[in-house]
């Protein structure tokens, strides 16, 4: 265990906090509630963001930037966006400082540059973008738009965690403008499945499809799908959601178009989105009490090799040998990083890559030079081995996919080990308490008992799941009729 580092099962949150620092990945800034992304957490980000991009281009869409500040008076548009968001949003009203006339060293709001209308920082971009499309939409012909936004936005939390929760955090933002409700219908459907694949099959992290209840949607949509995972703790983390806005933001802003038949009307939306919290979903979906756990697929480097020697001679030796390897792996495109310096010691290096969470450690000492081997350590299970150099590289190509589909397997596992159903509500408390997850029980679709399970026990529906097979039973708080269980959780 690194030095220091509490263990998840003594300090969860502190657990998480340790390893976002010593990882290397964020820091907090000199803004409170704000971070600083470093490098390494950064290159991880980027792996995210260039898949991500891909999968949104496969499906039609283009990237697009919009102003990062929104008059008041079109954020105020869309009445259910503007209340929801209300609580969050950061505002300009000047334009200028000035130097303190009692105070040179100091600056002051110059009065006299107060702003006629006021700006609110965004913290969505439904408004600006709307109001832009009125201008780009007139004909059928002009539909569907399908843009993306990469930006950052501003909601004004006031109790933050690194990637979790933060001030000002990054993320690609959808929005969409269709003909029809049921294009826009499936769009939002399309791309909920996305972010399911890329949390599945790059992340290794398993995720239930669902529904929002009316009370844990987006403010200003119709529906709202999302996809929910679990974290070591039990808790729920919402990774994604895709909204379908119906024609609420069409109408506010006044967006029509004229149809095939010559009539007007009112354009269909959807707005999609995923943040920097998926790199903390990532962190608690693996990671161990020995630091960061990553799947190769979003690793800055898959491989980092190690040389072990002493003087100069063995170091030449070593590492021309193992940069030799790392060409052969480069070559059957895995990452790579070849740590030869000589200020830290082989054992300083094993541990530091380790709290990392480098998928694969490759060491070599003049012995396995002469030998024709490597010790090769995988992260994932801790495991050591020797292999023979020969066809290295289909070899640590074949171990890179087996960590990848072990990550994603251990985490399905552990997420079905920590889900129960509850048929009362004191069998939903206890299980709550003892054993935490996701509870499957029956709710009789009302935002009072909603809210009345939220009171008492902090817990929230996570989703109505995507299911065939529909469970028709009786509310587990006041026994009225209910199609079918909804996934109840604690979460972040």
């Amino acid at each position: 265990m690194a030095k220091g580092l509490p263990t998840r099962e003594e300090d969860y949150s502190q657990w998480y906090n340790e390893i976002v620092s010593r990882a290397g990945l964020a820091q907090h800034s000199a803004v409170r509630g704000c971070m600083v992304i470093k490098p390494y957490g950064y290159a991880i980000w980027e792996k995210m963001q260039a898949q991500l991009d891909k999968m949104f281009k496969a499906t039609g869409h283009e990237n697009a930037y919009f102003p990062l500040f929104v008059p008041k008076s079109l954020f105020e548009a869309e009445e259910k966006n503007a209340e929801g968001f209300a609580k969050e949003c950061a505002v300009v009203t000047h334009y200028r400082l000035k130097t303190d006339p009692n105070n040179k060293g100091k600056l002051i709001v110059d009065e006299t540059a107060k702003l006629e209308e006021e700006l609110v920082v965004r913290p969505t971009s439904e408004a600006i973008i709307w109001s832009t499309y009125k201008g780009w939409i007139q004909s059928y012909r002009d539909l569907p738009i399908l843009v993306n936004q990469w930006a950052n936005v501003v909601r004004w939390e006031m109790r933050t965690r690194l990637f979790l929760r933060t001030a000002e955090f990054l993320w690609q933002e959808g929005h969409t403008a269709h003909a029809t409700k049921e294009e826009a219908l499936t769009e939002t459907k399309t791309m909920v499945e996305v972010y399911a694949k890329f949390a599945e099959e790059w992340m290794a992290m398993p995720v239930i499809q669902g529904i929002k209840s009316e009370s844990e949607r987006f403010a200003g949509a119709e529906d709202t799908y999302c996809i929910e995972a679990m974290m070591q703790d039990g808790k729920a983390l919402q990774a994604g959601t895709s909204h379908f806005l119906g024609q609420n933001f069409a109408k506010a802003f006044d967006v029509k178009f004229a149809t095939k038949e010559g009539t007007k009307e009112y354009v269909w939306a959807t707005s999609w989105g995923v943040s920097t919290r998926l790199m903390g979903a990532l962190i608690m979906t693996h990671s161990d009490d020995k630091g960061l756990v990553l799947p190769p697929k979003l690793a800055p480097y898959e491989v980092v090799m190690i040389p072990i020697y002493k003087g100069d001679d063995q170091k030449e030796a070593v590492v021309a040998r193992l940069k030799e390897i790392k060409t052969e792996l480069e070559n059957q495109g895995i990452s790579v990083k070849l740590d030869d310096r000589d200020t830290h010691k082989p054992g300083w290096k094993f541990a530091e890559y380790e709290l990392k969470g480098v998928p694969i450690r490759i060491a070599m000492g003049m012995r396995d030079v002469e030998a024709g081997n490597l010790e090769l350590a995988r992260r994932d299970t801790l495991e050591k081995k020797i292999y023979e150099q020969k066809d290295i590289a289909n070899k640590v190509k074949h171990l890179l996919e087996n960590i990848q589909l072990n990550l994603h397997q251990r985490a399905v596992d552990f997420r079905e080990e920590k889900s129960q159903k509850a048929d009362s509500y004191a069998e939903f408390k206890k299980i709550l308490e003892k054993k935490g997850g996701f509870i499957y029980a029956h709710w009789d679709g009302t935002a009072e008992t909603e809210d009345l399970i939220q009171k008492e026990t902090k817990a929230t529906i996570r989703c109505l799941p995507f299911t065939d097979k529909k469970e028709e039973g009786v509310c587990m708080v006041t026994g009225k009729p209910s199609k079918q269980r909804v996934i109840f959780a604690k979460a972040y």
